[in-house]
């Protein structure tokens, strides 16, 4: 017995050791802001009180467009086309809770519901009543989401690889994924995520997502292992990929009577063309692109080709009289 003991006591010192050694403590939050929260940004108490990071660019005249970043992304992921749209159009991005520089929810609300209700109170603070909403991925649900809460208020919507439809893998494909997303979604392993996480485990995780490797830099891999583990922003991770998926039916796609352009690469591992093909099956006013060789991102892997597209979509808009 009193071996049996020491061997536990062995055992648990190990694991101890390997804990101190392993742990990936979160970032120093004024670090964070330093190197990432820099100008343009600003960082802004919404209507329901919940403080955001958020970039607004662009003629405050001038028809607004609202982008939502992707699961674990942030608002940089829309540098390329913000780039691209401000001379013309008031572009505004910002950090969902959870993510990026906004860090935890007040509330600790990771929910569907909660997430269109910070896109209301954005709405609201920045004085928007009608604006083009854009989201990627897991924004682009949330763009869906809003619509069906808050359809008079949009001119138009914008998918990208979004989430919402059924989860369907196409036969000569297998099932997809990316390492972080299936940790983040295993129980009990998940909770080691929230001490422990490499940055070579994001760097995979980021390279599995995206064909065009190109984009696959060093700093932007540091830049999302530094701001996952921005206070917060791990347990709120955790918190989204332990929710049942409910995808969105045909009835309450088929009642967005907004024009929608749908942007989609080819080659996406994690949400497959064949769900935005789905999705413009649905939805009554919508225009599909797909990109040939391109993964989830392709507002990053191909932007000058996927912003020619937008900005020609856009120029069929009816947008008088938008702007604050």
């Amino acid at each position: 017995m009193k071996r049996l003991i020491k061997i536990l006591a062995v055992i648990a010192a190990l694991l101890v050791i390997a804990f101190i050694a392993l742990r990936t403590p979160d970032t120093d939050p004024a670090e964070m802001r330093a190197k990432y929260g820099g100008e343009p940004s600003q960082f802004v108490s919404l209507a329901n009180g919940q403080t955001v990071h958020l970039r607004d660019e662009g003629p405050r005249d001038a028809p607004a467009i609202v982008f939502l970043h992707g699961s674990n992304a942030d608002l940089h992921t829309w540098q390329p086309w913000v780039d691209g749209l401000k001379d013309n159009y008031r572009v505004i991005r910002f950090d969902q809770v959870g993510h990026g520089l906004t860090g935890a929810d007040r509330d600790g609300d990771y929910s569907l519901d909660g997430y269109v209700a910070d896109i209301d109170a954005l709405a609201q603070t920045l004085g928007l009543d009608s604006f083009i909403l854009g989201g990627s991925s897991m924004g682009g649900g949330h763009t869906l989401a809003y619509a069906m809460a808050h359809p008079e208020k949009l001119a138009g919507l914008v998918l990208v690889d979004a989430s919402g439809a059924p989860r369907v893998v196409p036969e000569d494909q297998d099932e997809g994924g990316n390492i972080g997303f299936t940790i983040a979604r295993t129980p009990i392993v998940n909770k080691v995520m929230e001490h422990i996480t490499p940055r070579s485990l994001v760097a995979q995780s980021f390279a599995q997502s995206v064909s065009n490797q190109e984009i696959v830099t060093e700093e932007a891999i540091d830049r999302y292992w530094e701001l996952l583990r921005y206070p917060g922003n791990r347990t709120a991770t955790i918190a989204r990929f332990g929710r049942d998926y409910e995808p969105f039916s045909p009835s309450q796609l088929a009642a967005l009577d907004m024009p929608a352009l749908i942007v989609w690469g080819t080659e996406d591992a994690l949400i497959p063309l064949e769900s935005g093909r789905w999705l413009d099956q649905q939805l009554p006013h919508s225009t599909l692109a797909e990109y040939s060789g391109i993964g989830h991102l392709p507002q990053e892997e191909a932007p000058v080709e996927t912003l020619a597209d937008l900005r020609e979509w856009l120029l069929t808009l009816d947008l008088a009289g938008q702007g604050a």
